[in-house]
């Protein structure tokens, strides 16, 4: 049955009107942004069924271009529509971060980083640039490596931090594998990184490591 068949509440865009974007599944949310399915699923049996191939909806929204349009009944619209919707999600959550001091909100600050770095097939390490209020000054992805290793240069993280004359910083990088428990090579290049900078009068808040579902910081169980 076509979803406009449904008795109106159980409709995906009536239902988030009247009761929430909080209430409705991730196969419902999916569907707002297909608009219409095909001749062989409505949309949310179109989302259940792009959610299942992909394995849920961080890697179905971390996906590229070529791999999500083999799914059928799915192209460019729908792949620009989901990147849109992902892209408005993370500059919302810069936003939130802007004029804020990030240390008082760590969990908006992991979260953040976690909509940068989760989706990434490979490691990634990135950085916070802030000011002496620990205010954001900018964010960059520094440095890109393979599924389970990215080289870090101390030297280039020195000289980017000169350059936005900052005084502290906030190290992020992501495991592909899910796990957010940092290894002791994270705790070394975090401690090594730490006196590097210091060097510079520059300090080092933490390093938080980002899982599939959960984030870990280096600072919080103490290993800097």
């Amino acid at each position: 049955m076509a979803i406009h068949q449904w008795p109106e509440d159980e409709q995906p865009r009536e239902k988030l009107l009247n009761h929430g974007a909080n209430t409705l599944s991730n196969a419902e949310l999916l569907a707002i942004f297909l608009r219409s399915g095909t001749a062989r699923y409505n949309a949310i049996e179109l989302g259940r069924s792009l959610l299942e191939e992909f394995g849920g909806l961080s890697p179905l929204l971390g996906t590229d271009y070529q791999r999500f349009c083999q799914h059928h009944g799915v192209g460019n619209a729908a792949y620009s529509q989901f990147q849109a919707a992902l892209e408005l999600g993370k500059r919302y959550l810069s936003e939130e971060l802007t004029g804020q001091e990030v240390m008082l909100n760590p969990t908006r600050t992991r979260r953040y980083l976690a909509s940068q770095l989760r989706h990434y097939p490979h490691e990634v390490f990135a950085c916070l640039f802030l000011d002496n209020r620990h205010h954001l000054i900018r964010f960059e992805k520094l440095f890109h490596g393979t599924i389970n290793q990215a080289s870090v240069y101390p030297r280039e993280i020195v000289k980017q931090a000169l350059k936005y004359n900052a005084s502290a910083l906030i190290f992020a990088h992501n495991h592909p594998s899910g796990d957010s428990e940092p290894s002791q090579a994270d705790i070394t290049l975090t401690r090594r990184l730490k006196e590097a900078l210091e060097l510079v009068d520059i300090r080092v808040l933490d390093h938080v490591i980002i899982g599939a579902g959960q984030t870990t910081s280096v600072a919080e169980r103490g290993l800097i």
